[in-house]
């Protein structure tokens, strides 16, 4: 799990010369949240780090918060900015307020949204979506290194009952 170095790819550069099976640097939100929950991050800076550790070969994860405030459609351009910019497995797990001077919690998101979600990643091509309230950036971690897991897993599931992995979503999607 990295910073996103304020962008300087010298740094960047480092990670991809370590060469670690995975590289996470969370998101952590929608771009309307970013400045209230990162207050020195920048949401198009952090897509840039996953691009380019993505160019140099890394296997990438991103995090995301949920229960800010974000709309659904904002966590789906969320997703889908992450997928464009080269980015491999999502977390999406519930924010829960750490201290009274961190953000309150805006509402409490249901599991049902949160297998929705999971849905949704792998219908926009995602190689590995984690999505639960309990859901953490290294949930299941030993999982995220290995290509394809998660979406064979997903695509199986949709082989035996395709209208319980999708029907919610195509309806609503």
């Amino acid at each position: 799990l990295i910073p996103d170095f304020k962008g300087e790819q010298e740094n960047i550069q480092r990670i991809i010369d370590a060469a670690p099976e995975v590289v996470s640097h969370n998101i952590e939100t929608v771009e309307r949240l970013t400045r209230q929950v990162r207050i020195q991050a920048k949401y198009w800076r952090s897509m840039e780090v996953i691009k380019i550790l993505k160019q140099g070969g890394m296997r990438t994860k991103s995090g995301i918060m949920l229960g800010l405030g974000e709309a659904r459609e904002e966590v789906i351009q969320t997703m889908t900015d992450l997928r464009d910019n080269g980015c491999d497995v999502i977390t999406l797990g519930q924010y829960l307020q750490p201290t009274k001077k961190h953000l309150p919690v805006h509402r409490f998101v249901h599991p049902d949204e949160f297998a929705e979600y999971r849905e949704i990643g792998y219908k926009l091509g995602l190689d590995y979506v984690e999505s639960g309230p309990l859901v953490r950036s290294s949930y299941h971690s030993e999982r995220h290194v290995f290509a394809g897991l998660g979406r064979k897993e997903w695509e199986s599931k949709m082989l035996v009952n395709p209208a319980a992995a999708g029907f919610f979503i195509l309806k609503h999607f």
